[in-house]
């Protein structure tokens, strides 16, 4: 006896489909599972034979045959367990009813509870675009799934419900469908807190209206940390199409808090200095998003820079310059979207007081140097700001009047992303930061004497193409939060001074 159900898997940032075949067959009792399953797979034959007879079921006394289709791909997880028990149901002729369209997806427990599963919204975003009609989930993905229209998503906690429902004993509801509105409020610290500091908070404006990387430098108590924290407080709202990317990644990743059916609010990852490099790319025996992916559409935040170990801080160099970063494995190769904003924070030498108008450095040059080239150039140049934050004077600290609240610096930024993004409208680019060389042509025009401030500061300065690249991007941002179509000569220079901090430090003196 045979029947078919149908799952779905997850590789990379993608799903599959998998057909669960299952044939019953004459001969010594025996329980085979094939199509390239991994242990937690295997296992599988187990949970389901304990939750099959806890549900008042009996397991077939035969020799019981389950092929995961396609089988040159492998199957990761316990996610297959719900299929593999309907599919022998099924061909044991224990359930009748017709499942063609649904698809089925479960971790069983021995009694024959459903627990939830990763992944789950890039699953139903594929089961939609296969054209299935009814996709039964764990009641805690539920939310999740209700995002997606156009598929029944039918939430279920133990395997009784759904053998009810085959039956037509009881009904089960479709999850509500959830209708996208404005972002609900997220309590972020604000921008009003940081006392002084007015050159960084505009250069963190800057960054947030057009995406760009921001590397801040100055002693310990400056600062750098507590403005990187009241980033997310002036960034732009997300586009639906923005939470859905995000979400699909922290699903994937396990991370999605249980009860959430979006991400509303940008990521702000901030991960520790002692972080391996796959854990900021991604990988593992099992792939899986690291740091950099889960911080797409938001912020990586890097404190202390140069304490990241040389391998790690080499791994951003090709996702700050693409937007996605790739694993291969003996496997196979996977790709998951990381397009985010690198903001790094670092004192400028090893006691934090190299350059202190008051305090005085312990360090030697040479410890200066080797600390600071813990930072390779090739990622510097990658790093569209570089912003020096000095020590706050007491008349600053001590005064009691609030500054420029995220809210009013929030809205500049809107309007300055709402240009970028009808100018880019069909062109697939969203902000400054992602242009292309061509639409650098195209959208960075610059006026005469803009040109030619332009021209002496990267012959003084020594530049890269890649740093002329980054200058023309950031003074198009200054550019749109003035409301100028074109781009005059005092966006470029505020360009070039948050561009030239490097010379000071890095510059072999």
């Amino acid at each position: 006896m045979y029947a078919k159900t149908v799952s779905v898997g997850v590789l990379g940032m993608n799903a599959f489909t998998v057909d669960v075949e299952t044939d019953l067959s004459q001969g010594l009792p025996a329980f085979d599972i094939v199509g390239l399953p991994d242990a937690a797979v295997k296992e599988s034959r187990d949970r389901v034979r304990a939750a099959i007879k806890n549900c008042g079921m009996s397991f077939p006394v035969s020799r019981i045959t389950v092929n995961l289709a396609p089988a040159d791909i492998r199957k990761e997880g316990p996610i297959y367990d719900l299929p593999i028990m309907m599919g022998i149901l099924r061909a044991g002729g224990q359930i009748s009813a017709d499942t063609d369209g649904t698809v089925f997806v479960g971790e069983l427990s021995l009694t024959g509870d459903i627990r939830p599963v990763n992944g789950l919204l890039a699953m139903i975003i594929h089961a939609k675009q296969e054209g299935f009609s009814r996709f039964f989930v764990p009641v805690e993905n539920a939310a999740e799934g209700s995002v997606i229209d156009g598929i029944d998503v039918l939430p279920v906690s133990n395997v009784t419900e759904i053998l009810e429902y085959l039956r037509g004993e009881r009904p089960i509801l479709p999850a509500a469908k959830m209708e996208f509105d404005t972002q609900p409020p997220v309590h972020c610290p604000d921008f009003a807190e940081v006392k002084g500091q007015h050159a960084a908070k505009r250069a963190l404006e800057i960054a947030a209206a057009g995406a760009h990387n921001v590397l801040l430098i100055g002693p310990p108590g400056s600062g750098k940390s507590m403005l990187a924290k009241r980033l997310p407080s002036i960034l732009p709202d997300m586009t639906f199409e923005e939470q859905i990317e995000t979400t699909k990644i922290h699903s994937i990743a396990g991370v999605l808090p249980s009860g959430v059916r979006l991400i509303h609010s940008r990521p702000f990852r901030s991960p520790h200095h002692t972080i391996s490099p796959a854990g900021l790319s991604g990988g593992g025996t099992v792939p899986r998003p690291g740091e950099i992916s889960l911080a797409h559409n938001g912020v990586l935040f890097l404190d202390e820079l140069p304490e990241f170990s040389r391998t790690a801080l080499e791994v951003l160099r090709q996702p700050l310059e693409d937007g996605r970063v790739n694993i291969t494995r003996v496997s196979g190769s996977l790709s998951y979207s990381c397009s985010m904003m690198l903001i790094a924070a670092m004192n400028p030498c090893p006691c934090g007081y190299y350059g202190h108008p008051t305090k005085q450095c312990t360090c030697s040059g040479r410890s200066v140097h080797n600390y600071l080239n813990r930072v390779s150039g090739p990622l510097l140049d990658r790093l569209d700001l570089h912003i020096e934050v000095p020590p706050v004077d007491f008349d600053s600290l001590s005064d009691s009047s609030r500054g420029e609240p995220s809210s009013v610096i929030k809205q500049r930024v809107n309007r300055a992303l709402a240009i970028q993004r009808e100018r880019y409208d069909g062109t697939g680019i969203t902000c400054n930061a992602r242009l292309t060389p061509a639409l650098i042509n195209e959208h960075c025009q610059l006026s005469d004497k803009a040109r030619s401030l332009l021209k002496a500061a990267f012959e003084r300065m020594n530049m890269s193409a890649r740093s002329y690249d980054r200058i023309l991007k950031v003074a198009r941002t200054i550019a749109d939060l003035d409301g100028c179509e074109n781009i005059d000569s005092s966006h470029v220079m505020q360009a070039v001074q948050f561009r030239s901090l490097d010379r000071k430090y890095w510059s072999g003196d």
